[in-house]
């Protein structure tokens, strides 16, 4: 645990939208690199910081190393993306295409494996979790998937094995944080016969985790699958909403409609939480500057959602110009000013791969109020 308070932790996430007290606006103004945005509605709760993938800007992501850092630098949640083996064990991956993240590549006896499939009306080739056992899976090892951006980080390839949820949980309640598990391509998984809801909510109640109290928020980009959710367990539910295109199980919807008042709305009655791609929150001018902020987190507090934004990551083609330093896309940009403004924006929670830098300016945010 970290000095900061952990508030926010087993709370339902609507219940401490409209049951806490709202803070006083008085966190600090933005470095001249990053003009501070315009008066925002403050967060009604103490904002969360979410270990994107773990510690992702300093361990290859979603490995144990990953979570433990992130836990270390002071991330309140550890965020497992999930999918599933052959065999139904739900694992810790950002894709279920493993190429990129894993050794598999070059283990001669998986070769055939390799092969081309429509996910969400995408064509990807690579090698699937799906068509690997628990057994075989647990014989590869993980690796840097931007070794360009964060070169450092393949010192570590081939260090850790590829966890499994219950793995993430284990660790989550030994050091006393939370897990913001994500279902990845449910739909897709469902289609061949894999659902991830009924292991997902079997793991959670195997360790009693599953109860609107405990540390749990289950998130996704797609609605369905929330909507079963929401009849299966008690633990809060956040959408997922990127700044373009649309969940892959509702075609035609848009998340642009789905932030509109009336989508936010619609939201609420499964959700209790938005996690807002961050363009969503501070938009974009032509010159790639954020300005002020959107209406979207007034319009989902209105509608007793808290907002969590995603996902801030140090380099600077990561960030909006105003917040880059220098001209290399790999350098780090002032992440601590993002940080300031998303938090000046209203948020109630950040989404980053280098939570040290983030917990470092909530923590002394917190402090001022």
């Amino acid at each position: 645990m970290t000095p900061r308070t952990r508030a926010g932790l087993g709370l339902a996430l609507a219940a401490a939208l409209t049951s806490l007290t709202p803070l006083a606006a008085t966190t600090p103004t933005a470095t001249a690199t990053a003009p501070a945005a315009p008066a925002a509605e403050p967060s009604h709760v103490e904002p969360v910081l979410v270990g994107h993938r773990g510690a992702s800007g300093y361990r290859p992501e979603h490995t144990l190393a990953a979570y433990e850092l992130a836990i270390e630098q002071g991330a309140d949640y550890i965020e497992p993306d999930l999918v599933s083996t052959k065999d139904g064990v739900l694992v810790a991956r950002h894709e279920n295409e493993i190429g990129g993240t894993t050794d598999v590549a070059d283990h001669a006896e998986f070769a055939d494996r390799r092969t081309t499939k429509v996910i969400d009306g995408r064509p990807v080739t690579g090698w699937f979790t799906e068509d690997f056992t628990y057994r075989e899976l647990r014989t590869l090892r993980a690796k840097e998937r931007l070794p360009q951006v964060r070169p450092d980080n393949t010192a570590y390839d081939g260090e850790e094995r590829i966890p499994t949820l219950d793995e993430v949980i284990k660790l989550a309640r030994r050091e006393g944080v939370g897990i913001y598990p994500e279902t990845k391509h449910p739909t897709y998984f469902d289609s061949i016969g894999l659902s991830l809801e009924e292991p997902l909510v079997a793991a959670l109640e195997k360790r009693r985790w599953a109860d609107a109290d405990d540390p749990v928020i289950i998130q996704s980009f797609e609605v369905t699958n929330l909507q079963q959710l929401d009849t299966m367990v008690d633990a809060p539910l956040a959408q997922l909403v990127d700044a373009a295109g649309g969940p892959a199980d509702l075609p035609g919807t848009t998340y642009a409609s789905m932030v509109t008042p009336t989508g936010l709305a619609a939201i609420a009655t499964y959700a209790d939480g938005l996690g807002a791609a961050k363009n969503l929150v501070l938009p974009r001018d032509a010159a790639g500057r954020t300005g002020a902020p959107s209406s979207v987190v007034p319009d989902a507090h209105d509608a007793g959602l808290v907002v969590h934004v995603w996902t801030l990551r140090r380099e600077n083609q990561f960030m909006a110009a105003n917040f880059r330093v220098g001209t290399d896309p790999n350098a780090p940009g002032d992440l601590a000013a993002e940080a300031r403004a998303f938090l000046d924006a209203g948020v109630d929670g950040i989404f980053s791969d280098n939570p040290d830098v983030v917990a470092g300016v909530m923590g002394w945010t917190a402090s001022q109020r």
